[in-house]
């Protein structure tokens, strides 16, 4: 199947860390995408996160770039450096080509080094695989595991920011046989210049005490990853979660979840409520949009013995999302996969 590995098999590959290093202040977790390293005798921490792309077929050099910088922006950092390993299915020189123009052109434009990587033909692909690992450094490494009860969560942008982008080119003509208009397809390919959360982590990062990168799974899987990490119950309201216009066009064209799909582009951040206006002030600065869509919940039991997220027993509430009515315990699959299948 293809997509995220189940939480059974994805415990099996994060146990496997290899030697114990002292200067690991952050290692492989579910939930968390990047690693924190102290630097010997400086005042930062070297953050660092790998990520690979392939299925976004038309635009997998600038997507690869973008989705492991902002797993380095969303635990704090400015990314500063790129490893790029790319697998081709060909080697037909133009192919080759737009991927490379596409990773540089990119990579530029974040003020990104490209510093080393590996490229090689795998004929058994279908199309490229781009694998990334992004490396930067801060004075303050913000985890996805650091949501406090009390504390606002906020996104950018909106939900389902990626997988517009992806419908209104990989699946352009089936999205215009479902009735998308030209206008409303064009304007959605356009997402793509959006999918950056670096400036969205610059502005609200000092605020925050969490913040995660919306991938796979969109903004669902985010929520459950960030509620795992943080041993916390993540309560959202669906109707108060952005959603753009184009995004309701494209993935109700195809019934694709708008929470539920590939959400580069949307920044999950949570803020003690005496900050969130200092949050809301920076963003609006830098002139991105951002909502209030639910807060962080305790599962601690209360006096009266009644559960904060709603349960029985606390410890089951662990790191679930309440949506509205609903519980959500394991992340979704990404609802774009049947598509390419």
């Amino acid at each position: 199947m293809t997509g995220k590995l189940g939480p059974d098999a994805l415990a099996e590959v994060l146990a496997a860390t290899g030697a114990d290093d002292a200067a690991v202040d952050a290692g492989p977790a579910y939930g968390e995408d990047a690693a924190a390293i102290d630097l010997d005798g400086a005042e930062s921490t070297l953050v660092v996160a790998a990520d690979p792309l392939s299925l976004a077929a038309d635009a997998v050099g600038e997507l690869a770039v973008h989705v492991a910088c902002n797993d380095v922006a969303a635990s704090g950092a400015d990314p500063r450096w790129l490893t790029h390993t790319l697998f081709l299915p060909d080697d037909d020189p133009a192919r080759r080509r737009t991927v490379t123009e596409q990773v540089d052109a990119t990579a530029r434009g974040l003020g990104v080094a490209i510093v080393g990587g590996h490229t090689e033909v795998l004929p058994s692909l279908e199309r490229p695989l781009c694998s990334m690992t992004a490396l930067g450094t801060t004075d303050r490494f913000v985890s996805s595991g650091g949501a406090e009860p009390g504390d606002r969560l906020l996104l950018t942008k909106g939900a389902g920011i990626e997988a517009t982008a992806i419908l209104a080119t990989d699946f352009r003509e089936e999205c215009a046989e479902a009735g998308v208009s030209a206008t409303t397809l064009d304007a959605a390919a356009e997402f793509l210049d959006e999918v950056s959360v670096v400036p969205d982590a610059a502005a609200v990062r000092d605020a925050a005490s969490a913040m995660h990168d919306p991938t796979e799974g969109g903004l669902l899987t985010a929520l459950v990853e960030t509620a795992s990490a943080s041993g916390t119950i993540l309560s959202v309201e669906r109707e108060r979660v952005p959603i753009r216009p184009e995004t309701e066009a494209c993935c109700g064209a195809l019934g694709v979840d708008p929470l539920a799909t590939f959400g580069s582009g949307a920044l999950l951040a949570a803020v003690p409520p005496e900050r969130v206006d200092e949050a809301f002030d920076a963003l609006g600065a830098a002139g991105i949009d951002a909502g209030e869509i639910g807060e962080v919940r305790a599962t601690a039991v209360d006096e009266d013995g009644s559960d904060a997220g709603g349960g029985s027993d606390a410890d089951d509430d662990a790191g679930a999302v309440l949506l509205d009515d609903d519980r959500i315990d394991e992340a979704p699959r990404d609802e774009l996969y049947p598509l390419w299948e």
